[in-house]
């Protein structure tokens, strides 16, 4: 976090905050990507960024997130993608290379990718 040395810092985070709970409002998309140690060795921050640009180059309002080690290793990088009213879906071993086609079928079209599926959970 940003030291903060004056009001007008403040007022800019605090800016820069609200404008990010706005677009998890309205989208009701996030993106967590797990960055913990393992995963940053599995290449967990590359693909963090190729999604930050594909988001950015479709013109995607979706609120990335990150998280550490959850305990399954074998499959990093992990990607959950969580979309109101639907259920979480959690994508393993993800690259880059995958980015494209992650966002294309699970954002734009609304279908999730059955073999690079690791996880699911229903929302009640």
């Amino acid at each position: 976090m940003p030291q903060v040395k004056s009001l007008e810092d403040l007022k800019r985070i605090r800016e820069e905050a609200q404008k990010d709970i706005r677009v998890r409002l309205k989208t009701g998309t996030t993106i967590t990507v797990g960055m913990g140690t393992c995963g940053i060795a599995a290449g967990a921050r590359e693909t963090m960024h190729a999604i930050l640009e594909e988001l950015r180059r479709r013109e995607i309002d979706a609120h990335v997130t990150t998280v550490g080690c959850i305990g399954m290793c074998s499959k990093e990088p992990l990607i959950d993608i969580e979309q109101a009213g639907h259920p979480r879906i959690t994508y393993g071993n993800m690259h880059p290379d995958m980015v494209s086609r992650l966002i294309e079928e699970h954002l734009i079209k609304g279908n999730m990718i059955p073999e690079w599926v690791f996880g699911r959970v229903e929302r009640d």
